[in-house]
């Protein structure tokens, strides 16, 4: 059941950049001209489907139907992060009008292979800090697109959840990958939250996600009382495994999708990504109509979001409070 919105708006206005880009995305396309956008996931094609399939559908409202008035050519990273830059330079050579690329590892294996096909990012990292942009309200190069961290409280606010949620708990283990530049991002941000709400943290590097005995082992050794479990697209692709695990633990623990807790996590607190990826999709709509990607400025997402699964807490033996459930989004009963 819905309860409340969380709505996050960055106003930004666009100015005139200067970078140069292939003269043929300054004008409108020819309308006997289709077309090609290549989208580089870093999922598995079934995690990434509700995403995709967003993306299709708000490129049709803004009227791009594939395969008509669009061709989209799709690339799967499977949650490896080091299969990325070989298939950004499939996409790139296929010579397409613009460039979607999902989370960090995405982000940064599109920029490497070019510097001129325009990109719309969903990137975790600040585009200042990770080089993607001279200035958020002015990107000023080839890239744009949505900084899914904008809200810097983002994980202190889910930590805060899980306190919120469990008041007992005082150690929490952070579920990180190990080799992905989408969490590395995040964890310098854990120290601190964690003291402003008074809990200790201890970073649990993940290897091999597939080896579901031996992370929790891991976590069994790190002696933490909960979970907040990291955004990698590896976590993502394997999430069903990851509940499962973390059930068998009988340890609460939050997540930064709801995709975590559709799959039986306990809770989630983040920002919506069908949505991301709607936006993403007006981005690559108005560069096909002839705008700059140096002067769209890098956006937000629109809208965070707290889901509790009521079945999973009551599996766990956990009780939430209604004064808890009341602060959700939804509620899964």
């Amino acid at each position: 059941m819905r309860r409340r919105d969380f709505i996050t708006l960055l106003g930004c206005s666009a100015a005139a950049g200067a970078a140069v880009l292939r003269p043929q995305l300054l004008a409108a396309q020819p309308s006997s001209i289709r077309p090609l956008v290549g989208v580089l996931s870093p999922l598995s094609m079934a995690a990434a489907a509700r995403y995709i399939a967003a993306l299709r559908s708000s490129l049709r409202d803004l009227g791009y139907v594939e395969g008509r008035s669009l061709t989209l050519a799709l690339r799967y990273g499977d949650g490896v992060p080091g299969r990325l830059p070989p298939l950004a330079s499939e996409l790139v050579a296929l010579n397409p009008d613009v460039l979607l690329a999902g989370a960090q590892s995405g982000a940064l294996a599109a920029r490497g292979v070019t510097r001129t096909i325009p990109i719309v990012a969903i990137t975790i990292e600040d585009p200042v800090v990770s080089g993607f942009a001279s200035s958020i309200a002015r990107p000023g190069g080839n890239i744009t697109g949505t900084w899914v961290l904008g809200d810097s409280a983002l994980v202190a606010k889910g930590l805060d959840f899980l306190k919120m949620a469990v008041p007992g708990v005082a150690r929490v283990g952070v579920l990180i990958g190990s080799d992905d530049p989408n969490d590395r991002v995040s964890i310098p941000l854990f120290p601190a939250a964690g003291r402003s709400i008074g809990v200790a943290i201890e970073l649990i590097e993940v290897r091999d996600v597939s080896k579901a005995d031996a992370v929790a082992a891991e976590i069994m050794r790190a002696n933490v009382q909960a979970l907040f479990v990291g955004q990698t697209p590896r976590f993502l692709s394997a999430r069903t495994q990851i509940t499962e695990m973390i059930a068998g633990l009988k340890l609460p623990a939050v997540y930064v999708w709801r995709e975590y807790t559709d799959s039986g996590g306990l809770m989630s607190y983040g920002s919506n990504l069908p949505d991301i990826y709607r936006q993403s999709a007006r981005l690559v709509s108005r560069i096909l109509k002839g705008e700059n990607p140096a002067d769209l400025p890098f956006e937000v997402p629109t809208r965070y979001e707290l889901v509790v699964n009521l079945k999973t807490a009551k599996a766990m033996g956990l009780t939430i409070s209604d004064a808890f459930l009341l602060l959700a989004d939804e509620v899964i009963e």
